[in-house]
Parts: structure tokens; C-alpha cells; sequence
């Protein structure tokens, strides 16, 4: 019953964990609720310029890149198992009737190195949204177009650029 108990609890506490992170889809839902309708050099003044555009007919598509930073992830090892001594005797009764006893000694190596499981990585973390405007630069459209995972318990980095909370 106990162990039933404490896989609930497990359960329950991932759960909330899980429901704490943040997703591109809550970015995307953000910055539309905040940004559509609104000057796009308001957006710029708030998070930078963008990176690039594409004239349309019908207004412009901006490129805006942000939070980029390098996340270091260490190396992880295999635990070594410590070094051990076993001592096995046997005694058994020879084809003369002898007793014969037979002492063993075990050891596992003391200097066994952990081993590598996978090295360490570099990830490029970063937000990239685009943004549609109509001729007068009125933001009809945003998007993320490029997320990767967030830096903290986020699922991503552009809902910790823009702010979303949970």
C-alpha cells in the first residue's frame, strides 16, 4: 500500500512538473495575443532588430532572431563498481578418500575506470520568430518559426524570451 502511495505522489509531482513547462505553442499564442495589431517597431524596440526581411506586395516578412546562448551539458560516465575480494573454499573427498580443500581468491580490478556513456555537447539555444506586417507595419501574423528547448524547465526558448509564464 505504501509503495502504491509514494507512485502517486511520483506521479502526481511529474505531472506538475510537466505542466509547468512552458511549449512553442504557448509562445506562439503569447506573442499573438500580444503583438498582432501592433507597430512592428514597437516589437523591435521591445526585443531588437531583426535579422532580415522580404518585401510582399501586400507588406514585409521579418526574420528576428534572440536569446541566443551556448548551454553546456557534461559528459556522463558509467559508475564503476568498487574493487571487491571474494574467498571461495571447497572441500571435497578425492578418489583415495583423501579430504582435499581448495581456497580461491577473487579480486575485481581496483583501478576499473568508469567509461564513457555519452560526451560532452554545446547546445546553441535561441528564438526565431516570423513576423508579418501590412504595408503600414502593422503586425498581421507572428510565429516561431526556429524554437529549441529552453534553458531551464522550458520546453522553449522563445517563450523564455518573450516572458511566457505558466
Amino acid at each position: 500500500m505504501r509503495i502504491q502511495s509514494a507512485l502517486a505522489a511520483m506521479l502526481i509531482l511529474g505531472l506538475s512538473v510537466v505542466s509547468g513547462c512552458t511549449t512553442t505553442e504557448d509562445a506562439n499564442n503569447a506573442a499573438r495575443s500580444r503583438w498582432l495589431g501592433q507597430p512592428v517597431e514597437a516589437f523591435f524596440a521591445a526585443y531588437g532588430p531583426p535579422i532580415g526581411d522580404y518585401p510582399l506586395s501586400s507588406g514585409k516578412i521579418y526574420t528576428w532572431r534572440g536569446g541566443d546562448k551556448t548551454r553546456y551539458i557534461p559528459p556522463t560516465y558509467s559508475n564503476p563498481e568498487p574493487a571487491t575480494t571474494v574467498v571461495r573454499t571447497q572441500t571435497r573427498t578425492d578418489g583415495s578418500g583423501q579430504t582435499v580443500t581448495q581456497t580461491r581468491v577473487i579480486t575485481r580490478d581496483p583501478f576499473f575506470q568508469p567509461e564513457m556513456i555519452s560526451p560532452p555537447q554545446y547546445q546553441q539555444l535561441f528564438c526565431e520568430l516570423q513576423i508579418n506586417t501590412d504595408k503600414s507595419g502593422v503586425i498581421t501574423a507572428i510565429r516561431a518559426s526556429n524554437d529549441t528547448d529552453g534553458d531551464g524547465l522550458s520546453l522553449s526558448r522563445c517563450a523564455e524570451v518573450l516572458g511566457v509564464k505558466k
